[in-house]
């Protein structure tokens, strides 16, 4: 069964709105009468030191989903820096973590639901708690069937609820009286030391920003809309939070707000007469869209995660499974609904339990996001997020701080509760996930490759944690393969498959499912019983010609509007070492692997061979070279040739004179450790002396013209159009390099 990936159909507004949505509902409609009989009227700071906690991780989880927009969000971010320990820690914290919280907006909609009809109860279950299952249920439902319909749900949900809470802002500030926000204990009657108990129990309504994260996969142009929607949700709701629970305050006495539905309580002694049981249902019913809205969000995010789990094999790969229809990960869905399920039936009735624990365990994430994001600056080059955070390293070092820091105000019972969830975490990798994941994390690289610079325990510690899965070693080469029909399949296959073996690597082969531009990919993924299915057997015969070769193999397939530009870009996102392509042997005498449009403007993302569609047969190969990059990628083939299958090589390069032509080959041979080669030196027109010396050979290994485009268009390719009129497999490598918009054009001087 090959993996697939998921369409990215989510625009700006979107992913805004699955921030607010998820934070509005618990911030206005459930917490405000119990976090006031907690703290007092102070409980208004409490939000506010809430949203400045959420803000400063907002920066950090921004720049964290710019560089790396994949669904799993901060899991995979802590999974990549930190290792698959702490990654399991964090996936599996954040992914219950979620469970807890969507327990608790569910409990939050079925507080509601019990105002406007009688609910009976039900064996141990009160009221509340049956209609929590009941909306828990259709929540899960609506993530079953895809993250478009989700998005849209909440764009809906958020514009209807932002529209109520303005009218109850209006009538609320009318009917506002400093008095009683104030009450006769002044303004913190439990003294100031209760804010930041209050932000603990609070805080669950600001875990909605960092689900935008886990669904970047989704998101278009994550780059510019991913900072955006997290910052940008963070700031709405902290102000959204300080003014309407300060009027809700200000209209109902705090020791009197209701610890079930505070604002439909406020909505009825804010509107005059016969307006306030009308404006008490539809407050109601915003409150039903609210807590609605955050359980679906959250639904969402942490299916995600398990899903980003299961690709990384933390858990089972099983969860993958894509549904036929929805194109959704359905399994990790279904499980994700009955944890929910069960948190809402056996802690439903202690609605700060739920709350605490759900913040808990997020708590525990930000704080291993920050150390991932000092972790990936300081030691990977490669790291090039979009947006960074400011005053670095300070921002996230405050975050780490902060996050950790409410940790003292949360009470034992929700401490003790999620650090079950943490140790039977560490447990699981222990047990399961470090037998089968094979990544090791960026930090733990860093210290084994210090081994005499560091202390030796810290050395010994590293190892000791390190995966040790049965696949090939996460930092062995990968090579991908990409098929695109049964006929040329396995002469592809069988060449990446060598090259990997040579290597001690792994095949990833890959097929991009073209998609016309007129069809949406959901409509695509719809139509699984034709295009994918197909996918499927060709992916199939792939991974067994792989497997012949005893070379570990995985197989992807990809829905796109793109062709040839989606092979890049999947190379690119799977951050492979080598891609294994075909073409027409017309195509190859172009002498380059890209088009002239893309030639010019994009570097390649690895190493890429082309082979034409006569087949693969490397018993006997001819290389011509000239020196540059390519030629040296094409010496790194055949030499793989020659030792894994024994392949014999012959060597050409065209002179002016023979004896200056010898003399280079021969140093060029040497410096590329080549052996047992034949050596031809020709003098005289290029493209006769490799048309005359291919004749009795079986493959022909060239590298990629190193003349500009322009050049070639004036004066012709660089001797490939003889190419065309071979009757031997041709195989073109180019070695990708930085290049100018000068050199692109003229080629090197």
């Amino acid at each position: 069964m090959s993996d697939e990936e998921l369409a990215k159909d989510l625009g700006l507004l979107s992913a805004l709105t699955i921030g607010i949505g998820t934070m509005i509902g618990a911030g206005i409609f459930v917490l405000p009468g119990v976090a006031a009989s907690t703290a007092g009227p102070i409980v208004i700071v409490s939000f506010v030191v809430g949203g400045l906690i959420a803000l400063v991780n907002a920066l950090s989880v921004s720049e964290l989903g710019t560089a790396m927009p994949k669904a799993g969000g901060g899991y995979y971010y802590v999974n990549r820096a930190l290792g698959p320990l702490f990654g399991s820690i964090a996936g599996l914290g954040d992914w219950v973590g979620l469970a807890f919280a969507s327990a608790f907006y569910s409990i939050g909609f079925g507080q509601y639901l019990a105002t406007l009809a009688p609910i009976p109860g039900f064996l141990f279950l009160s009221e509340i708690q049956v209609g929590a299952l009941i909306a828990g249920t259709v929540f899960v439902g609506v993530n079953y069937v895809g993250a478009k319909e989700t998005g849209g749900v909440q764009t809906v949900i958020v514009t209807i609820l932002l529209a109520i809470l303005g009218l109850f802002a209006i009538q609320g500030w009318l009917s506002f009286d400093l008095a009683t926000l104030l009450g006769d204990g002044g303004v913190a009657p439990f003294g100031y030391g209760a804010i930041l108990p209050g932000t603990a129990l609070v805080f669950v309504s600001f875990l909605g920003y960092a689900k935008i994260a886990t669904v970047a996969e989704e998101l278009k142009n994550p780059g510019r809309n991913l900072p955006l929607a997290i910052i940008g949700s963070v700031v709405i709701v902290t102000v959204l939070y300080a003014i309407l629970v300060s009027i809700m305050l200000g209209v109902v006495p705090w020791p009197d707000l209701s610890q079930d539905a505070p604002l439909t309580q406020a909505t009825q002694v804010a509107f005059p007469g016969g307006l306030a049981a009308f404006a008490a249902t539809i407050v109601t019913l915003g409150a039903l869209l609210a807590t609605a809205s955050s359980a679906n969000a959250s639904i969402l995010a942490s299916a995600r995660i398990n899903f980003a789990m299961g690709r990384e094999r933390i858990v089972t790969n099983w969860l993958n499974e894509i549904h036929p229809t929805y194109a959704t990960p359905y399994r990790s869905i279904i499980i994700t609904g009955a944890v929910i399920i069960v948190f809402i039936a056996a802690l439903g009735r202690d609605i700060e339990v739920l709350a605490k624990a759900a913040s808990v365990l997020h708590l525990v994430v930000y704080a291993l996001m920050n150390v991932a994001l000092i972790v990936f600056r300081e030691t990977d080059p490669e790291y090039d997020p979009d947006f960074t955070v400011p005053f670095y390293p300070i921002t996230p070092i405050v975050g780490i701080v902060l996050s950790l820091g409410l940790l003292a105000f949360v009470g034992e019972q929700e401490l003790l509760l999620s650090g079950v969830f943490v140790l039977g975490a560490v447990v699981w990798y222990g047990l399961y996930a470090r037998r089968h994941t094979t990544r090791q994390g960026l930090l733990g690289r860093y210290i084994l490759d210090r081994d005499g610079e560091l202390p030796p325990t810290v050395v010994e510690a590293a190892a000791t944690l390190a995966p040790n899965g049965s696949d090939a070693d996460d930092d062995a080469p990968t090579t991908m393969v990409a098929v695109s029909n049964p006929r040329t399949e396995r002469a592809l296959v069988t060449l990446g498959s060598i090259l990997a073996k040579h290597e001690g690597g792994r095949v990833l082969a890959t097929h991009i499912v073209q998609v016309p531009d007129q069809t949406s990919l959901a409509a695509a993924a719809a139509q699984r019983d034709r295009l994918p299915r197909a996918s499927e057997r060709l992916l199939a015969d792939a991974q067994a010609d792989a497997e012949e070769l005893d070379v570990p193999v995985e197989t992807l397939t990809i829905l796109s509007h793109e062709g040839l530009a989606e092979v890049f870009d999947a190379a690119r996102e799977h951050d492979v070492d080598r891609l294994v392509m075909g073409a027409r042997s017309t195509k190859l005498a172009g002498g380059r692997v890209e088009g002239a449009l893309d030639e010019l403007t994009h570097d390649l993302p690895c190493d890429v061979l082309v082979l034409d569609e006569r087949g693969f047969d490397p018993e006997t190969i001819l290389l011509p070279t000239a020196g540059g990059q390519s030629s040296d990628l094409s010496a790194e083939i055949a030499q793989a040739l020659q030792e894994t299958v024994g392949a014999s090589v012959s060597v050409l390069h065209v002179a002016d004179d023979a004896a200056t032509g010898r003399a280079f080959l021969e140093d060029w041979v040497a410096d590329h450790d080549l052996e047992d080669v034949e050596l031809l030196v020709e003098t005289g027109d290029v493209e006769t002396a490799i048309g005359e010396a291919a004749a009795d050979k079986s493959l022909v290994l060239v590298g990629a013209t190193e003349r500009g485009l322009l050049s070639r268009l004036v004066g012709g390719s660089l001797a490939l159009s003889v190419l065309e009129d071979l009757d031997t497999t041709v195989l073109l490598a180019e070695r990708p390099h930085k290049r100018s918009l000068r050199e692109r054009l003229l080629g090197r001087q």
